[in-house]
């Protein structure tokens, strides 16, 4: 399989990974933090759940076409589309610093992809 296809797969993989993320967070603030009966319940918190499924899946298919030490380290792109997310979604803060730190692994991740 094309190298392409490779990082299409490790893509969907960690859009699926902060996707999941997004609707982990909004399902505990429906919840109302760890209420353990309503996250069991949370439409949310499951759908969360089937999207790290099919993210550990796409995982496996990443894990035969590329090296681990290239394609782990380049799922640290998901911390910077959290960060992303959760500023746009959440209305959490975005400082210098963060964006920064954003910098830094997009860095990371290029020279490691080199």
């Amino acid at each position: 399989m094309s190298k392409t296809i490779s990082y299409l797969l490790l893509f969907s993989n960690v859009l699926l990974l902060v996707a999941g993320q997004i609707l982990f967070k909004w399902g505990l603030q429906k919840a109302g933090g760890l209420q353990w009966a309503r996250i069991a319940l949370s439409p949310s918190i499951w759908s969360g759940l089937t999207l790290y499924g099919l993210a550990t899946l796409l995982w496996f298919a990443v894990l035969t076409r590329l090296p681990l030490s290239v394609a782990y380290p380049m799922q640290s792109t998901a911390y910077v589309l959290g960060l992303l997310a959760a500023w746009f979604i959440f209305d959490e803060s975005l400082s210098a610093t963060k964006l920064v730190g954003c910098a830094v692994i997009l860095v990371g991740v290029y020279l490691i992809a080199k």
